[in-house]
């Protein structure tokens, strides 16, 4: 396994439409293995491939709390497809490895069943409500090239754009100095 860089917005390839796989083989499995040992690094708890320059309609995710004590559970999903999503909504707050330390509370379909291939590249079915259906569509939107800001008003995606290069220019002139 290897840590690797999560790309931050506004970079473009972030707004790529990622590929569907062929087939789960050992060398997507290297790539989940990868996303997830990057997504626990960074830490987050949902990755997309395209988060790390791979734009392949691959995810990782692991909701557990560590802290909490609760051990590792890590879900693989390979060619994810929301098949139903309730007319029912909710409102939960967002962050995103792309959008570092950036918040805002977004509004998405309460509970949705997606299809996906799993890590050992067996069709699956998954019923989800709460954080797990909203992290899904969230990293889901990642695999059609959109960002949790781009849910929200205009101005706002764009004051939370200037944040983000703001604060990657005092960190390039930190490292500088």
């Amino acid at each position: 396994m290897a840590l690797r860089t999560i790309i931050t917005a506004p970079d473009p390839r972030l707004k790529l439409v990622s590929d569907p796989l062929q087939e789960v083989d050992d060398t997507t499995r290297r790539l989940m293995d990868d996303m997830l040992e990057t997504m626990y690094d960074a830490p987050g708890i949902g990755l997309a491939a395209v988060q790390i320059g791979v734009p392949k309609r691959v995810i990782v995710m692991d909701l557990a709390k560590e802290k909490e004590g609760e051990p590792k559970k890590p879900m693989f999903f390979v060619n994810p497809k929301l098949i139903w999503a309730s007319d029912e909504k909710a409102i939960c707050e967002e962050g995103c490895l792309s959008v570092p330390d950036l918040y805002e509370e977004v509004e998405r379909p309460a509970r949705v069943k997606v299809s996906y291939v799993d890590y050992f590249g067996k069709d699956q079915q998954l019923d989800a409500d709460g954080m797990l259906a909203v992290c899904l569509q969230h990293e889901m939107d990642h695999l059609e090239g959109t960002l949790f800001i781009d849910h929200l008003s205009r101005l706002k995606r764009e004051m939370m754009l200037k944040k983000l290069i703001k604060a990657r220019k005092a960190a390039e002139r930190e490292v500088a100095e």
